[in-house]
């Protein structure tokens, strides 16, 4: 029996448990709470109050 020659070029999921993901969430958060520090800080009010629910 003869071995492959080379290993298949597989491309990783885009979904799921896997690096790309988990970057792409990493990121995501960080640009939520940029925006919601920029929110309390030009409206003088705290995430809550500026939606209503406090």
């Amino acid at each position: 029996m003869t071995e492959p020659t080379r290993t298949p070029n597989v491309e990783t999921p885009k979904f799921g448990f896997n690096s790309f993901a988990e970057r792409l969430n990493g990121r995501a958060a960080m640009v939520g709470v940029v925006a919601v520090l920029l929110v309390e800080y030009f409206t003088g009010q705290g995430l809550l109050s500026w939606l209503g629910l406090f």
